[in-house]
């Protein structure tokens, strides 16, 4: 049985374990994949949508644990990148 993964109150205490720990004897099973914006974000856009998508979008957005305007960024991303 694998040993359970601990919980942190900052990313110090997780680079630190993540450095010293045998990640093979803990349970990833419910790991989630994180992805970092790292580009600049410069130009400020203002787009008008039916309600009822931008609800729709933004209940997504907060089922994935995400802004509903990262999820809007991923989704063009994605489709032109």
């Amino acid at each position: 049985m694998k040993k359970r993964t601990p919980t942190f109150n900052s990313d110090e205490e997780a680079e630190k374990f993540v450095e010293t720990a045998d990640l093979t004897q803990f349970d990833l099973s419910r790991a989630q994949l994180v992805r970092f914006d790292f580009k600049p974000k410069n130009k400020t856009i203002s787009l008008r949508l039916p309600e009822e998508l931008l609800q729709a979008i933004q209940g997504r957005a907060k089922r994935e644990g995400i802004p509903y305007q990262r999820l809007i960024r991923q989704a063009l991303e994605r489709e032109v990148g």
